[in-house]
């Protein structure tokens, strides 16, 4: 089995010992996503809609890096810190996944890295 570690130049920086993505057997595994500006890895810390944006931003990134793109995803996991934000995370979600609708699971964590609101991960088949 060929695997292939991502570290995406335009993407932002891991925040510990592990690779961004993963591209393995004609799968993408991209690691947690949060609200981290590409490059400078500064977290973004305006508003939670903001934070959303950011994620979903930065897993295309990934995604597209590894050889993939928010189309081609096919499992979606969200960690929220406060699960009565599901709404506004549904909504920027839905901009993102509109026509692909990958399988998704969402749940609540008491706590998240950095203190962010929220952090995504994804499956995805490779396009390459």
């Amino acid at each position: 089995m060929k695997i292939r570690c991502i570290v995406p130049q335009q993407g932002p920086p891991a925040v510990g010992p592990y690779s961004p993505a993963v591209v393995a057997n004609g799968f993408v595994f991209v690691s947690g996503q949060i609200p981290q500006m590409p490059i400078t890895g500064e977290i973004v810390t305006d508003s939670f809609p903001a934070q959303c944006t950011r994620v979903f931003d930065n897993l295309r990134i990934v995604l597209e890096e590894a050889g993939a793109s928010l189309d081609s995803v096919v499992k979606v996991t969200v960690y929220l810190t406060n699960l009565e934000q599901f709404g506004e995370m549904n909504a920027i979600y839905e901009k993102y996944f509109g026509t692909g609708k990958p399988a998704r699971a969402c749940i609540q964590a008491a706590r998240l890295p950095k203190g962010v609101s929220i952090e995504v991960d994804a499956i995805a088949v490779a396009e390459e």
